[in-house]
């Protein structure tokens, strides 16, 4: 029998369950209190991650202390490295090796969201998806969360100026549901 819970806010925020245990019962069991906690656990962590859902596999080699803005300065001298990335879809284009994105780089937040403060954005970047999703599932306005590998850069017309976009290939890709980030 429980005669008492109380929730309360951990040092780190963290939401700690206190039980006072009076009696015992079969319920009670060291088994049942396993999975009872176990269950616990799992909504707890379930709870505090990301949706983006990194492959294993790939999560240990993102560099995790490069910026973006690094990057952007000298794209040439990380060619090769990989880096959690956000932002919004300005334009997709099909080509021969695969689907070229323009993204409006974002922040992210730490659900690895991009925010939607289009004045926070250091700028623009070229993503080339192996996969060749069809441009017209990338609708303009459309969010992104990716590990993108650098490969260098390259300097196109945007309007009537010359722009030197960072290049990236796409390692994954998240695309934010719609409902998600226009608060439906």
């Amino acid at each position: 029998m429980i005669e008492m819970v109380e929730w309360q806010r951990g040092m780190q925020g963290s939401l700690v369950v206190l039980v006072t245990w009076v009696g015992y019962s079969a319920w009670m069991s060291p088994g049942f209190i396993r999975i009872w906690l176990m269950a616990l656990l799992c909504m707890a962590v379930g709870c505090s991650s990301s949706p983006v859902g990194i492959p294993e596999a790939l999560e240990p080699r993102i560099d995790k202390n490069l910026t973006f803005t690094q990057v952007l300065a000298s794209p040439e001298s990380y060619q090769g490295r990989l880096i959690l990335l956000g932002g919004e879809i300005l334009k997709a284009k099909r080509l021969k090796e695969g689907t070229r994105v323009e993204l409006l780089q974002l922040p992210l937040n730490r659900y690895h969201e991009p925010t939607t403060d289009l004045m926070r954005s250091q700028g623009r970047v070229l993503v080339l998806h192996d996969e060749s999703p069809d441009p017209a599932t990338l609708p303009t306005g459309t969010l992104v969360t990716f590990v993108g590998e650098v490969t260098g850069s390259l300097i196109e017309k945007t309007d009537e100026v010359d722009y030197r976009y960072t290049t990236m290939t796409v390692k994954y890709w998240y695309v934010w549901p719609f409902a998600v980030y226009h608060g439906l």
